[in-house]
């Protein structure tokens, strides 16, 4: 699929959209065989960036990566009195290591504050900050509109069908790097 739109796409028999330049490199791919999962990986893949694009768009404008963003939304749901690192990792599928990095970003932003856990005095807890609040306040109505923009035309049930099909993706991918990661060895830990 292109940046373009559907200026590129065909309609199949069945009026489903498809990109003919990925279907031609998928079926040179797949030696003449079922190029279907390739063409769904690959429409799954576009539609993550044009998603991704409108968001960094809006995101990047007020000076923050996707990844801060994504971390800083996750902030603003917490309860007042912050939460772990890793927990923070955990609930958004990536390591420590990237969300310490993302962290850092928020607070030399001003937008996210390091605290004492007052329950371990060892850890330390991430928490939006009054800043972080009205920032995220001055983002949530355009983001609202770009997302139902880039969602112009589809119904409330095909938005359930398309949420339910990308969590399924989500939980396949879960299951098969648990499964990889027992068979290597290792352990359930997100990379």
């Amino acid at each position: 699929m292109s940046n373009s739109g559907e200026g590129r796409l065909e309609r199949d028999p069945d009026g489903g959209l498809f990109d003919p330049q990925v279907r031609a490199a998928m079926a040179l791919f797949a030696l003449g065989g079922d190029t279907l999962a390739l063409e769904a990986s690959a429409a799954v893949r576009a539609a993550s960036h044009a998603v991704e694009r409108m968001r960094a768009r809006g995101a990047g404008s007020r000076g923050l990566s996707a990844g801060a963003l994504d971390v800083l939304i996750r902030l603003s749901a917490v309860p007042d009195d912050g939460i772990s690192i890793g927990d923070l990792a955990q609930a958004a599928g990536v390591s420590s290591r990237n969300v310490t990095g993302l962290v850092d970003t928020l607070e030399r932003d001003g937008l996210a504050q390091r605290i004492p856990d007052r329950r371990d005095r060892r850890s330390v807890l991430a928490q939006i900050t009054p800043a972080g609040r009205v920032w995220m306040d001055s983002f949530r109505l355009p983001t609202q509109a770009a997302m139902s923009a880039i969602f112009q035309g589809f119904t409330p049930a095909e938005l359930t069908q398309l949420r339910h099909l990308c969590l399924r993706l989500v939980d396949n991918q879960a299951h098969i790097e648990r499964h990889l990661n027992r068979a290597d060895g290792g352990n359930d830990v997100q990379p």
